[in-house]
């Protein structure tokens, strides 16, 4: 999203790079969902279309149901037109990132970052989550920055960064193979069986 620029090298969109793009041209090719998930005054539907102001009914819902959000809307009085308070203060945490979630998931866009997006959630719907993503993303580009292995372990490439430097590059396995700092951390967190 261009919060900060490439010390070296390049990134490109579509084979431009994105410091030649307009900051909407490039924003609008991106759902993006910040570590610290943010919701705005309004209701759930309104929250949504945040992400694309002419979604219709299909694509909000079908956005919730990606986002592991249905659940919970669907048990509120109003539904999607259920109010949500400056901040999301009447909704728990891990509600309040699915929502956030939805309204990144909603553009249908070409790239998807989730800024440690799936912290909130219990590892449960974070699992269901990430398999419902990888058909809803399937011609998406999607970085996923996380601190838990299994929120990772299956993408195609997992970088690891130990105080700001690329320390290993892989998949899961080559990684546990290959790079101490992945394979310490893996190991704090995964179950023997897991790790095989």
């Amino acid at each position: 999203p261009r919060f900060y620029d490439v010390t070296g090298g390049a990134v490109y969109l579509n084979g431009k790079d994105i410091r030649t793009l307009s900051q909407k041209e490039l924003r609008d090719n991106i759902g993006y969902v910040p570590q610290k998930a943010m919701l705005f005054s309004g209701t759930i539907d309104s929250n949504i279309k945040y992400g694309k102001e002419d979604a219709d009914v299909n694509e909000v819902l079908a956005a919730l149901d990606c986002a592991q959000a249905t659940e919970f809307v669907s048990e509120l009085p109003n539904g999607v037109e259920s109010s949500i308070a400056q901040g999301g203060s009447n909704v728990s945490g891990g509600q309040k990132q699915r929502l956030a979630i939805a309204r990144a998931l909603v553009k249908k866009a070409p790239v998807y970052i989730f800024d440690d997006s799936f912290s909130a959630l219990d590892f449960k719907t974070d699992a269901k989550l990430r398999r419902a993503l990888m058909k809803y993303t399937e011609n998406a580009v999607v970085l996923i920055v996380a601190q838990r292995v299994s929120t990772i372990m299956n993408a195609e490439q997992i970088i690891v960064l130990d105080e700001g430097k690329i320390v290993g590059k892989g998949t899961h396995k080559e990684l546990l193979k290959t790079c101490s700092e992945y394979r310490e951390i893996a190991e704090s967190q995964l179950s023997k069986e897991e790790l095989a």
